[in-house]
């Protein structure tokens, strides 16, 4: 079984297309480093970066840095 946790990187105000403001968090990914076998966890990261609304949906980072959030057409520009 996989065991992985969010590192909070971030966290910033975007404005919506649809005229909202939404705050923004971005996580690192870490993965349990399971070639460790003492008592304390390790955790590594897993180089995967992702960015979440407050209430827990997905925001997509594109390729030219805009932000929009997961099955929607909002798109987000940082505040």
């Amino acid at each position: 079984m996989d065991h992985i946790k969010l590192h909070l990187l971030e966290s910033f105000h975007a404005h919506g297309s649809d005229g909202q403001t939404y705050k923004v968090f971005g996580y690192e990914r870490l993965a349990r480093d399971q070639s460790m076998t003492a008592v304390a966890e390790h955790w590594q990261s897993t180089g995967v970066n992702e960015y979440r609304l407050a209430d827990g949906r997905f925001v997509d980072e594109q390729a030219d840095g805009s932000l929009h959030i997961e099955r929607s057409d909002v798109r987000l520009t940082r505040a």
